[in-house]
């Protein structure tokens, strides 16, 4: 490991980053630097300019991909580099304005009986049961499970906050099958190798993938599609924003107000003009 990336390592862990948001930053300066085949250190705005317009025009990378990127070098030529000059040169791109893919109840339903192993039905379901992101749901530890108030404690969250959960008394049955086979101590969802510590989100990837090509299902079922279609069923069940926003871990309810637009209960709320018109087509007209 060079001095460079352990500086850059060390600065994200003393501001708290989570272990997956240092691994994406410390790959997308390394591919920046690979991309030019010199360290960053001898990099600047032109080559900057240079990576962002080949990430949109060749890559054809994702705004999520790219705004990574962005903020990957942000924090390395401001925070490690201390080159608060540069940031103007690195924008951030506008964020497209796109609703959230949700599953319907019935395909979570299919979703998870197309799970095989215990454990990852267990990761899964806690995920959609509780509305968890990926890494709330692997940094789970077994004294977390509140049984008694029937809660799910969330540490240290997004924003570094941790939040109450519901837990369904239905995953209850199936954390408490999933316990008694593997016997986790500390971390609830342990790896595979290495106990002492939490399970790596890849592999958790993986399963989330495989039990949605299994069950047949067209849509690309992530952790976080699991996470928006939690928001939008208990916004169809009638729950009210402020509730969801809280139970999401959401700063700001704006964040949480895009449910309304892809909830059914919304969006069928309210009957079309056409069927205002008592319009009849004629049998005979085509």
């Amino acid at each position: 490991m060079t001095a460079l990336r352990k500086r850059m390592i060390d600065d994200l862990r003393v501001r708290n980053r989570s272990e997956r948001t240092i691994d994406t930053y410390i790959t997308w300066v390394a591919n920046f630097a690979r991309h030019f085949r010199k360290s960053p250190e001898l990099l600047g705005p032109e080559e900057i300019r240079q990576y962002q317009v080949y990430l949109v025009n060749e890559r054809h990378v994702s705004w999520s991909y790219l705004n990574q990127a962005v903020c990957a070098l942000r924090f390395f030529y401001r925070i490690t580099l201390g080159r608060d000059w540069l940031i103007k040169h690195i924008p951030f791109p506008r964020q497209p304005r796109k609703l959230p893919l949700v599953l319907s109840q019935a395909e979570v339903k299919r979703f998870l009986d197309a799970i095989h192993s215990l454990k990852y039905l267990a990761i899964l379901m806690t995920a959609y049961a509780a509305g968890l992101r990926l890494s709330e749901v692997i940094h789970l530890q077994v004294s977390d499970i509140d049984s008694q108030r029937m809660v799910i404690r969330v540490r240290q969250g997004k924003g570094q906050k941790d939040r109450y959960v519901m837990l369904a008394p239905t995953l209850l049955l199936v954390l408490r099958r999933y316990w008694r086979a593997e016997r986790p101590s500390s971390w609830l969802f342990p790896g595979s190798r290495k106990k002492e510590q939490p399970i790596n989100y890849k592999p958790v990837e993986r399963a989330c993938r495989q039990a949605a090509l299994d069950a047949g299902l067209s849509k690309p079922v992530t952790l976080r599609l699991l996470r928006h279609s939690f928001a939008t069923h208990i916004l169809e069940a009638g729950k009210d924003i402020r509730t969801i926003q809280t139970l999401l871990g959401h700063s700001s309810v704006r964040t949480t107000q895009r449910y309304t637009h892809v909830s059914l209960k919304t969006v069928l709320a309210v009957e079309s003009p056409l069927e205002l018109l008592a319009y009849s087509l004629d049998p005979e007209r085509f």
